[in-house]
């Protein structure tokens, strides 16, 4: 993903966690910022890239993605409903942190994630924990 908008001269930024449990088994929830221009070929991408991963044909509803707020450009139309959906969004996916961080972040959605083997959550390098360390210049 990152590559494909790099060759449209755009950055992203993602963040990702695992989850599994009884009648969701194991999926992905991915917020990642993607500019408006790029969401129709970037949604053709991923399920092309799906295929080629899995060797099947995609099966709708496999991927379900949608726009922070429920439409394209609301954070440049409505930056501030957009802020209160990003923050609905952000807190849902973060609904598997221990009490001690759910308590420091305000978060009051508290679920267990399932069993995950290997890493539960990750995010793109230019947001990962070395570059809020060391900021550019």
């Amino acid at each position: 993903m990152t590559k494909a908008l790099a060759r449209h001269g755009n950055g992203t930024a993602w963040l990702w966690v695992h989850e599994n449990g009884d009648g969701k088994g194991g999926h992905c929830h991915l917020l990642a910022h993607v500019p408006v221009a790029h969401v129709p070929r970037l949604t053709a991408l991923l399920r092309r890239w799906l295929r080629k991963i899995t060797g099947q044909p995609y099966c709708k509803g496999v991927i379900l993605s949608r726009p922070i707020g429920g439409r394209l450009g609301l954070e440049a139309g409505n930056p501030g409903l957009h802020a209160i959906n990003l923050e609905a969004a952000l807190a849902y996916v973060l609904k598997g942190a221990s009490h001690e961080a759910a308590s420091q972040f305000g978060l009051e959605r508290l679920e267990p994630g399932g069993r995950v083997i290997g890493k539960r959550c990750g995010t793109s390098q230019n947001i990962g924990a070395k570059a809020r360390k060391d900021p550019l210049p």
